[in-house]
């Protein structure tokens, strides 16, 4: 699309051919398309195109999947704007609801909105943590046009401006929520859900909803989400934009003891392959756990010192402050400069962080949807290949190796997880888990929202609404009864439910809105800069040594009180370090690491170090006689492969123990305490000849059933029936034992 702004007839001109070009252009108002010609685009997106007419309008709630950087953001708000210029506004209040999962995401796309919004007279407010109370003063004052929100922060509005919601989101046209996918079979999700309810009723009428993703293993399974009880209404548009080429690697390395200064040989190789293939280009390197970030964020530091080049490399991760994690983010816009960031996950949504060259993985992640994510913040240009390097670490081989290390999983994970993605693989949600945390708090929310409720009401806003639609009626009873006896609440006599003494103190406090939980942590403090926090269970004494933000530290003091590290710069030395992070691997990702060590074949992404290691996995696997046979001795143990994903393994693991064995899962095999193989055989053999074991009796074997942030507040059998529903899968549980013993013949 031409623009001439000297020329009033090239600019007739230029809308007359793009009117010709596309038939969704010609919809939008002229402000907007004005808008448009001034970013010289030459055409609208595939997604953008089908959304206009669509979202204009006004009426059906509509998902938005297409591929990470095929203008989801402008396919929502070009109409969306459209439309609202078109409105008279008869009352005051927001007529858009953006909801981001991540505070930097709706830093990252408010710059984007107010730039389109900036002609059209059309307000944009930023509403979250980090934002100032008199800026949120003035929004609720004047409530108009578009509000980018967290869910915890929408919480915090219906909780404490309970009254005021009505008038605060009377004009309300759209609710937009980005990276949907973020948001499903989650805590978070439901409490999403609940909210977006809760906001209907404030209104008087459902909202259009929008949902945005990159990555939807199953659209009706996000249009459910979307509008619970009601997916089936709601429109699902896919993009058809070409496909982008991919050009990938996977190399190989192998672990050693650490050396003096806390690292091994392999991550410090893994380091320097990434400082010389990656320094004067712009990437991200994901590294799974924060304790990784930290440690090749500092080790690449050093490679520049050491080079005498200036730092192009920096750490990002939650628990970062906020001012590092921009700085970071800014930098890598600014095109002008080569820099890379070493992130968790907090880089794997839509955040701008400018062009990005490659991604980096380091070690393979436990999910295809991760992967493919990640893949997606590079090639997002015209043109331009997405590319991909996996670092993979194995253990060297020697005569004590364990036979899941000798197995090589994690560069057969790493090739599994790849080969899935190419085929267009995604994990579906879970299901059906009950999220009692999430519900036990809009519970609590309800009744601080109008100053109580009865449970009839409760149980129609949150139950015959379908956003815990898996909660029965006599079970919503017993965790009423359960939150009276934690005193969460008590009822006055007329039967109205009212916050408890414990209640009362917990809905007062700022945590509440989060249904996560959030751990305690250190503040980090270098003279008067807080550089971040660390999580409590990490020990820290004066003179012990730190790694945060890429760089090393010595502790000068530690006030337990306030919870307060203070530190100055150090060199050398072993210091702590993060915990790492794990997930559950999904069944169909397990089949296909064993469709791999049966028929290996020639990967060509594979370096030379990589298919080594997948050689040496396969001569393991064939050396234990797997292809045959599920049961292994190992070290005076048994190991199982039942070849299954991480909720089933679990499942038979517990069956196992409530035969009288000691089971517990590996990473995909099941390790059985030293006993007779008979009796092991005998207790397979029971299990497979009886019905699925009751998931609640095998979760009451778990010793640490806590899995949400007011799970304590249950009884005993309800921390076990939520646990089952979200941690163990039972019903393939006799198949699987079955299929152990008859390898075994």
């Amino acid at each position: 699309m031409r623009e001439n702004r000297a020329d009033p007839k090239g600019i007739k001109y230029a809308k007359q051919e793009a009117e010709r070009a596309s038939s969704s252009f010609g919809l939008l108002n002229e402000k907007v398309q004005r808008w448009i010609w001034s970013k010289n685009w030459n055409e609208l997106h595939n997604i953008q195109e089908k959304a206009i007419p669509a979202i204009l309008d006004g009426k059906k709630d509509i998902i938005l999947a297409a591929a990470t950087a095929a203008g989801k953001t402008e396919a929502a708000f070009l109409p969306i704007t459209s439309r609202l210029i078109g409105i008279e506004k008869e009352r005051t209040g927001f007529e858009v609801l953006y909801v981001s999962p991540l505070r930097a995401l709706i830093n990252d796309q408010f710059g984007r909105i107010e730039d389109l919004c900036a002609d059209l007279k059309i307000k944009v407010w930023k509403w979250h943590g980090d934002v100032s109370a008199s800026h949120k003063a003035r929004a609720r004052k004047t409530p108009s046009g578009i509000v980018l929100i967290t869910p915890e922060s929408l919480e915090a509005i219906l909780v404490r401006r309970g009254l005021e919601a009505p008038g605060l989101f009377a004009n309300l046209r759209y609710v937009v929520i980005d990276e949907l996918h973020a948001f499903m079979g989650s805590d978070r999700g439901k409490q999403l859900q609940s909210l977006l309810r809760r906001v209907d009723v404030a209104t008087g009428r459902d909202v259009p909803r929008i949902g945005l993703s990159a990555t939807l293993p199953d659209l009706s399974l996000a249009a459910e989400f979307l509008r619970p009880g009601y997916g089936s209404g709601v429109l699902c548009l896919q993009s058809h934009d070409a496909d982008i080429t991919i050009k990938l690697q996977v190399r190989g390395y192998l672990d050693t003891h650490p050396e003096d200064d806390g690292y091994g040989i392999g991550q410090a190789k893994i380091a320097g392959d990434l400082f010389n293939k990656l320094r004067g280009h712009r990437n991200l390197i994901f590294a799974n756990s924060r304790r990784n970030v930290e440690l090749y964020a500092t080790l690449l530091a050093e490679l520049s010192e050491q080079d005498g080049v200036p730092g192009e490399f920096f750490a990002h991760h939650g628990s970062l402050s906020k001012e590092l994690r921009e700085d970071a983010e800014e930098r890598m816009k600014d095109e002008r400069y080569p820099a890379s960031i070493v992130c968790t996950s907090t880089l794997e949504l839509g955040i701008d962080v400018g062009a990005i060259e490659s991604v980096a993985q380091i070690d393979s992640p436990y999910a295809v949807s991760s992967l493919r994510q990640r893949l997606g913040r590079s090639g997002r240009r015209s043109g331009q290949a997405a590319v991909l390097r996996m670092y993979v670490m194995e253990q060297p081989l020697h005569n004590k190796i364990h036979l899941e290390d000798a197995l090589r999983l994690n560069t057969v994970r790493a090739i599994g997880l790849v080969n899935l993605m190419l085929e267009r693989w995604n994990e579906p949600p879970y299901g059906p888990e009950l999220h009692l945390t999430a519900l036990i708090q809009q519970i609590l929310a309800l009744i601080k929202q109008f100053c109580g409720v009865s449970a009839s009401q409760a149980w129609t806003l949150l139950i015959q609404s379908d956003c815990f639609a898996n909660v029965t009626e006599d079970l919503f009873k017993n965790i009423l009864r359960d939150m009276g006896t934690s005193e969460l609440i008590e009822q006055a006599p007329d039967g109205t439910l009212l916050p408890g003494v414990l209640g009362e103190r917990i809905t007062e406090h700022y945590e509440f809105y989060a249904v996560f939980q959030t751990p305690e942590e250190y503040r980090l403090v270098h003279g008067d800069k807080t550089l971040g926090t660390l999580p409590l269970e990490n020990q820290l004494w004066v003179d012990a040594l730190v790694i945060f933000a890429g760089k090393r530290w010595r502790v000068t003091d530690v006030d337990a009180g306030k919870r307060v590290v203070h530190v100055k710069p150090a060199y050398g030395g072993i210091p702590p370090r993060f915990g790492g992070e794990i997930g559950p691997v999904h069944s169909h990702v397990v089949q296909a690491m064993r469709n791999i060590y049966h028929l290996p074949g020639a990967y060509s992404y594979l370096d030379e170090r990589a298919r080594n290691l997948l050689q040496e996995g396969c001569e393991a696997y064939s050396n234990a006689g797997l292809h045959e046979r599920r049961i292994v001795p190992h070290e005076g143990k048994h190991l199982l492969f039942p070849w299954c994903g991480g909720r089933e393994s679990l499942a038979l693991a517990l069956a196992l123990t409530k035969k009288g064995l000691k089971a517990a899962p590996l990473q995909i095999a099941i390790e059985v305490e030293k006993t007779k193989g008979t009796d092991l055989i005998a207790a397979l053999e029971e299990i497979a000849g009886e019905p699925a074991p009751d998931p609640v009796a095998l979760a009451l074997q778990v010793p640490d059933r806590i899995l949400g942030k007011y799970d304590m507040y249950l009884s005993d059998r309800l921390q076990a029936l939520n646990f089952s529903r979200a941690r163990l899968s039972v019903e393939a549980v006799p198949m699987l034992a079955k299929e152990i013993v008859d390898s075994q013949s």
